[in-house]
């Protein structure tokens, strides 16, 4: 189960999301299946199946966001959490090889799309979580344990 936290950003896009799928998506997808009702045989009215599954999804969707945005607590930041890696912080990382990597710490809802955010469940996240600039971070994968050196620590205000 994913922790139940997000951004003030995330929450916003979800939201959004949330809207468009139900005040304007939703309304086009259900008149083009009256349409496509009203032409007889649904049995064999590509219109008809197709739209009624993209009803459903969306549907299913709209679900998922009311239930999440019910659940969840959106996470401000705050001054004490200057200088070390918590929710929301931006963090560069080095290896030994010297590459770097940086990225937001944010909730699982918000990392899809996007390549430079991980979710805080995840075991960089969750490795990274307390540590300072110029810490040393052993991070378990499936390739075995990675050593990283934060560089940086930022958070959006």
């Amino acid at each position: 189960m994913s922790t139940k936290i997000i951004t003030q950003g995330g929450h916003e896009a979800l939201k959004k999301e949330l809207d468009y799928l139900w005040r304007e998506h939703r309304p086009d997808i259900t008149q083009k299946v009256a349409w496509a009702a009203s032409l007889g045989d649904r049995s064999e009215n590509a219109d008809y199946q197709y739209n009624k599954k993209l009803l459903r999804e969306i549907d299913r969707r709209v679900r998922y966001l009311r239930k999440r945005l019910e659940d969840m607590r959106v996470v401000q930041y705050s001054p004490e959490q200057e200088g070390r890696v918590f929710f929301g912080a931006w963090v560069e990382i080095e290896n030994e090889a010297g590459d770097l990597k940086k990225f937001r710490v944010v909730g699982y809802d918000e990392i899809y799309g996007r390549n430079d955010y991980i979710s805080i469940d995840s075991p960089m996240a969750r490795a990274l979580l307390k540590k300072e600039v110029g810490d040393e971070v052993l991070v378990n994968t499936p390739e075995g344990e990675k050593l990283w050196f934060v560089n940086s620590i930022v958070y959006e205000r």
